[in-house]
């Protein structure tokens, strides 16, 4: 009887022991924080303890390398830093992190069981401002084909083209390298030479931007054929006046050189070309002819005249009226009319006038 009450004594004892003991191994845990930080950033890498009892902590990398076992350096790598170690709390950071750096982080808490958990450490790579490339170059009446891209960014940026605050859809396409991601938008347009100058921009953006966006502004080149042409000098030019004349030029590429001269006769020997103007000074009669100016580029070739005619200095110049002859024949005619008109209504006003008088003679001779 007596080994019968202390057995059955004894034993419940030891169960609850048994269990008091399991409970106090598994109420010791461990607990990790997930960390998203930037490229280039430091990221602060956490393990909670519960109920910890001095038992051995040990931190490691992705690749299973300890990092710290119980507060002590064991990777000498000095990005890393061990910044917190109390019961409940273990903390190291890590500087200058890279996508290199992404993955889990084990924190293990080493008890009768050994527990662990996985901290991910998420890098974000924001992008850079993009850069705008031109397949060809764009030739008046053609089109020209423009390529936005962003090298890398992770998660993948997101490419916008703008022109005059309108949206243009363009062709986009990935490429991974290695944990970024390469992004490309392509559009075609058709280009006048109205377009050369113009403004269009190739806009970035991510959620690692916080809104902000990787603005790159390019501005259309377009090539064309130049246009010529010539300032006169105002008024009439006399013998021993002097000529200047300017010869303005356009053109994608603006032409370089500048000819000058004068069509089945040399130019003058007083004759002085400076850039775009032609100047001859002391004019004479013999220097009367047409003056002229070419330019040329690689998308063609234009020109322009100028007539020139050298009066004597007492010659009288006869000026000709500021009105068109054609106006003063209109507003003749306009008169010739009116009067026409005038005499019609008055004649007609008259006869009526005769027929009344008439109508009312019998009526009177009647009384």
């Amino acid at each position: 009887m007596a080994f019968t009450a202390v057995w059955n004594y004894c034993v419940p004892l030891s169960v609850i022991t048994l269990l008091s003991l399991v409970g106090t191994a598994r109420c010791q845990a461990v607990q990790a924080e997930n960390v998203t930080v930037l490229e280039g950033g430091t990221a602060q890498i956490s393990c909670r303890l519960q109920n910890y009892d001095g038992s051995i902590v040990v931190i490691q990398n992705p690749r299973r390398q300890t990092l710290f076992f119980n507060g002590t350096r064991a990777l000498k790598d000095d990005r890393f830093q061990m910044v917190l170690f109390t019961p409940r709390l273990v903390r190291i950071t890590l500087t200058n992190v890279s996508v290199s750096d992404e993955g889990g982080y084990f924190c293990q808490l080493y008890t009768d069981d050994t527990h662990h958990q996985v901290a991910t450490l998420s890098v974000s790579v924001p992008p850079d401002t993009p850069t705008v490339e031109v397949k060809q170059e764009a030739v008046e009446g053609g089109e020209v084909e423009l390529t936005c891209l962003s090298p890398r960014s992770k998660p993948p940026a997101t490419l916008r083209w703008i022109r005059d605050r309108r949206e243009i859809p363009g062709v986009v396409s990935q490429q991974e390298n290695g944990k970024t991601v390469s992004v490309s938008s392509t559009i075609r347009l058709p280009v006048e030479r109205k377009d050369n100058g113009a403004a269009v921009s190739c806009e970035a953006s991510h959620p690692a931007l916080g809104g902000q966006k990787r603005v790159r502004h390019y501005r259309l080149d377009v090539h064309f054929a130049p246009t010529v042409r010539i300032i006169p000098p105002p008024g009439i030019l006399r013998e021993g006046d002097s000529l200047s004349l300017t010869c303005s030029i356009t053109g994608n590429p603006l032409p370089r050189d500048v000819q000058w001269t004068r069509i089945n006769d040399t130019l003058p020997e007083r004759a002085e070309i400076s850039g775009p103007t032609l100047q001859v000074s002391r004019l004479s009669q013999s220097h009367n002819g047409t003056y002229l100016c070419q330019a040329q580029n690689n998308y063609g070739r234009a020109a322009d005249h100028y007539t020139l005619l050298v009066y004597d200095p007492g010659a009288v110049i006869e000026t000709h009226s500021a009105v068109p002859y054609a106006v003063i024949g209109g507003v003749l005619a306009l008169l010739v009319f009116t009067v026409i008109c005038v005499l019609i209504v008055t004649v007609w006003c008259s006869v009526r006038q005769k027929g009344s008088y008439r109508t009312q003679e019998p009526i009177l001779n009647w009384y």
